[in-house]
């Protein structure tokens, strides 16, 4: 049985950059891709293009590739170096498991001392998965594999499962679908950087994978493409030619670029993981290969540069992952919020509703009174406010009611100055006639309804016929806004409640108390109506209001003059008898007298007609009045609006039974486990912003992620500082020679250094630093810095561009500061030692700025920083040729 014993490649890393991937992946544990995309690098290929032997080369374990075992799942690779060795494998079950899958997934836990028994733990994880001969083909668990051990990189990847062109016996549509969604639901998560593997044994043009990657990163940004199967192509031939076309980034340009493995043929070859590495050099070191870049090809290289890109990922993304991470935990806390407090007992859910009811009593009777001061209310401006406010609805309804039956109440309108006959009526509106024709219908009614009556004389009840038949009209309207209060009231009570109580308390209280309480009170209402009307659709008018017999003796005192006036005016021919008029001519006043005594019999037959209008016009007036004022106090106030207070109170509560309690206060199943669901999700957001603000301060400069230490002070804000000052700062005869030797590799520890003196990391990007001379400091630490910069015009151009930086830790004094870029050392290496300063030499940025190095202390290619046990390392500055100060920024002892 073969041990953990690995000869992989042992890159070093820093402590922080351990604890960073280490977070992100405890981050994945817990479930927080569920939410949030993670950083991570995804392995995708065509079946067979020899994914599981890159996988095999880069971790250093031996994945069982001719059982092609590891393709039926994604599979989560975790290697980390630590002093112990283990192995462990899991199962991270996929969210669409039912709970009890779930817990059984979560149960399988298997540890590992050799690599020979990884095909019969895959082999039983498939079985937990259900992945059987009859059952299912694919899962879309995670099998996650835990490698540990003092040689070990630290590197998490996730091999997915092969692309499938076509169906096969083995192989359904439904398999080849379900593949292919796994691979973009991976591919399609913007911080996942894609390592396509593309085989050389087939035409790359042909292979599945790329196209996917073109539909999920149609610009290339976060894509490395990996070739494999180099050594089947034929030596001189152009489909080789082709392919070293591709390595070089040529055929299909990705920014991250391409490399190059010869891995082992499983079925061919046999020997350890030296073996393999020493066959894939020899390969790449003849041929056509032998002019690719050195770091393009290889495992050895694709190791440290793979580590490298899931770093630079992390820290590229944690900002973004963070933001995304906050709106996802303030989304989530305000729908736990809505939920309100979990109430178990029936001591709190009564106490719940005791409390509830309170202030519902409260609020009602504010609103009803008019008193709008409590924060319930807001701002009266906007639309739901006006809802609140219901003494002001209230009081609008029934003026619109009263308006609308004033002038639609009645049933026919005579209209004056119109010919003769119906006219042509509105909908909704009183049927328009004219006083003859309306004369003529109450003859006709008079008629059909005589009784012992003496001819043309009034019979009492022809008034409460044509009283009835005018007022039709008023149940319609009268019930119409009712209906429109009611509204109104319930809308009210809605958002009262809705203030009041959390969201599944307001949805039991609006069903089992507030809906029922409401529809009896409209009800109560409609049988207050129909009581109100009864009077006036039964019986005989009845009133003893003065202003029925003022407006009747008004009408008859018109009507008496009205005849005699019309026929004065057509005898003098004038139009009206409303103005002083000057008549000249002979007039026969006896034909005048005539013509009025005759026109009274021919007026008698009307008479009667004429005075049962007069009486239904009076009486229509005053019981139209009294019916209006009916309405908004016995229905509208009396049962809607005095009512809405007395749905809860204290009072209610104590009267209901402890199921009527819990029904109402307790929590419903579905809001019991949203709740569970939610105080997960919170707990696993929450941990996640904490992570992420331990990393906080990391920092990208090149090839080096680490994570600097918070300083107050450490900004400056911009000033206006003479810039001739930082001019004379840069000798013209300065001498021109190569550049510092580089910094240390990503991944060598410096912590011991950094214990020593805090690093701070001065400019964003090396785009911007490759220009940079120089940074001017201010004398105190309210005060700015600038930059100075070379331009390809010309040595003697200056550009000063006032920024935000974060500064070195460092003691200032009241002189002003230069740090010069890029640094000669200024210290005597032997004695450590404040030496005279040499001149700063100006170099080409031919290469990305090294960042530090921890060799004796020495910083390069950006600082003048250097740890000394100088007694002058006080923060004095020693004077340098041109006026200004060169910083000691040695830390104290």
């Amino acid at each position: 049985m073969s041990t953990l014993k690995n000869e992989v490649l042992k890159e070093l890393a820093s402590k922080d950059q351990l604890q960073l991937l280490d977070s992100i992946d405890r981050l994945r544990r817990q479930g927080i891709n569920k939410f949030v995309s993670l950083p991570q690098i995804i392995v995708c290929g065509d079946q067979s293009s020899g994914k599981s032997s890159v996988l095999e080369a880069i971790s250093g374990v031996a994945f069982p590739v001719k059982s092609n075992l590891c393709t039926r799942f994604p599979t989560e690779l975790v290697l980390r170096r630590t002093p112990h060795q283990r192995a462990r494998i899991t199962i991270v079950p996929h969210e669409s498991n039912p709970e009890t899958q779930r817990a059984a997934l979560q149960n399988f836990r298997e540890k590992l001392n050799g690599f020979d028994g990884l095909p019969d733990i895959i082999e039983k994880a498939k079985g937990v998965m259900g992945i059987t001969p009859h059952g299912k083909s694919f899962s879309r668990d995670i099998l996650r594999v835990e490698v540990t051990g003092p040689d070990r990189p630290h590197l998490t990847v996730v091999d997915l499962p092969g692309l499938i062109h076509t169906e096969t016996k083995y192989q359904s549509s439904t398999d080849v679908a379900m593949i292919q969604e796994i691979v973009q639901h991976y591919m399609r998560q913007s911080r996942s950087v894609i390592l396509s593997v593309i085989s050389a044994k087939n035409d790359f043009a042909n292979q599945i994978v790329l196209r996917m990657v073109r539909e999920a990163d149609p610009e290339g940004q976060r894509t490395l493409g990996i070739i494999t199967k180099p050594d089947m192509l034929v030596p001189g031939s152009e489909n080789e030619l082709q392919y070293v076309d591709l390595a070089r980034n040529q055929e299909i340009v990705l920014r991250l670029g391409w490399h190059v493995l010869r891995n082992r043929d499983s079925e061919r070859e046999e020997g350890d993981q030296e073996s393999r590495d020493a066959k894939e050099t020899e390969f790449f070191d003849q041929g056509v290969w032998l002019d690719l870049p050195r770091s393009s090809v290889g495992v050895k290289t694709l190791r440290t540069r793979l580590i490298k890109l899931l770093l630079r990922q992390i820290a590229t993304e944690l900002p973004s992952l963070m933001t995304e991470l906050a709106h996802k935990y303030f989304s989530c806390s305000e729908q736990l919020e809505a939920l309100g407090e979990p109430r178990v007992t029936e001591h709190d859910q009564r106490l719940y509703l005791f409390q509830v009811g309170q202030e519902f009593s409260t609020l009602v009777k504010s609103s009803v009174d008019a008193t709008y001061n409590h924060a319930f209310f807001e701002d009266a401006k906007t639309d739901k406010v006006y809802r609140q406010r219901i003494r002001a609805i209230v009081q609008n309804k029934n003026e619109d009611f009263a308006t609308t039956i004033t002038k639609r109440g009645h049933y026919r309108e005579i209209c004056t100055n119109q010919p003769d006959g119906m006219l042509e009526p509105t909908p909704g509106s009183p049927i328009p006639i004219n006083e003859k024709d309306f004369l003529e219908h109450i003859e006709k009614l008079m008629r059909r309804t005589r009784g012992r009556e003496l001819p043309d004389t009034l019979s009492p009840m022809i008034v409460a016929d044509l009283f009835l038949e005018q007022s039709r009209p008023w149940e319609a309207i009268a019930r119409s806004h009712v209906e429109d209060a009611w509204k109104v009231a319930q809308d009210f009570l809605d958002l009262v409640i809705e203030y009041l109580a959390d969201e599944p308390a307001y949805r039991a209280l609006k069903q089992e108390i507030f809906d029922p309480a409401m529809k009896g009170i409209l009800n109560e209402m409609n049988a207050k109506i129909k009581e109100l009307l009864k009077p006036h659709q039964s019986g005989h008018p009845i009133t003893y209001n003065q202003d029925f017999v003022t407006a009747l003796r008004t009408a008859r005192k018109d009507r008496m003059v009205q005849d005699p006036s019309k026929i004065i005016a057509e005898f003098f021919e004038v139009s009206s008898l409303n103005q002083f008029v000057t008549i000249t001519g002979t007039y026969n006043l006896q034909a005048l007298a005539q013509a009025i005594s005759e026109s009274t019999p021919l007026e008698m037959k009307h008479f009667a007609a004429k005075e049962a209008l007069d009486c239904l016009n009076a009486y229509y007036k005053v019981a139209l009045k009294r019916f209006i004022d009916d309405v908004a106090t016995q229905v509208i106030e009396d049962k809607l609006v005095g009512a809405l207070h007395t749905i809860l109170t204290s009072v209610s509560v104590f009267q209901m039974t402890p199921e009527k309690v819990a029904q109402i206060a307790g929590e419903p199943e579905d809001s019991r486990q949203e709740r569970e669901t939610l105080t997960r999700q919170l707990e696993v957001l929450q941990n996640g912003i904490e992570t992420c603000k331990r990393f906080v301060n990391l920092r990208i400069h090149g090839d080096s992620v680490y994570v600097a230490k918070e300083r107050d002070g450490d900004e400056f804000d911009t000033d206006d500082d003479d810039e001739s000052k930082v001019s004379n700062a840069f000798p013209e005869d300065e001498a021109e020679g190569d550049a510092p030797e580089s910094g240390t590799p990503l991944f060598e520890d410096l912590q011991d250094v950094k214990d020593q003196l805090e690093f701070y990391h001065l400019f964003d990007s090396p785009e911007t630093d490759r220009r940079l001379e120089a940074v001017m400091l201010p004398s105190t630490a309210n005060r700015g810095a600038k930059r100075r910069y070379t331009s390809p015009n010309g040595p003697n151009y200056d550009e000063f561009e006032p920024r935000r930086v974060p500064l070195f830790s460092m003691p200032l004094t009241k002189s002003r500061k230069i740090i010069r870029f890029p640094y000669t050392p200024m210290v005597s290496s032997a004695q450590h030692d404040i030496d005279t300063p040499r001149p700063t030499k100006r170099v080409k940025w031919n290469k990305e700025p090294a960042h530090w190095r921890a060799t004796k202390g020495e910083f390069v290619d950006g600082t003048i920083l250097h740890p000394s046990s100088s007694s002058s390392s006080d923060g004095d500055a020693d004077s340098d040729s041109d006026g200004t100060n060169e910083t000691d920024l040695s830390p104290k002892k």
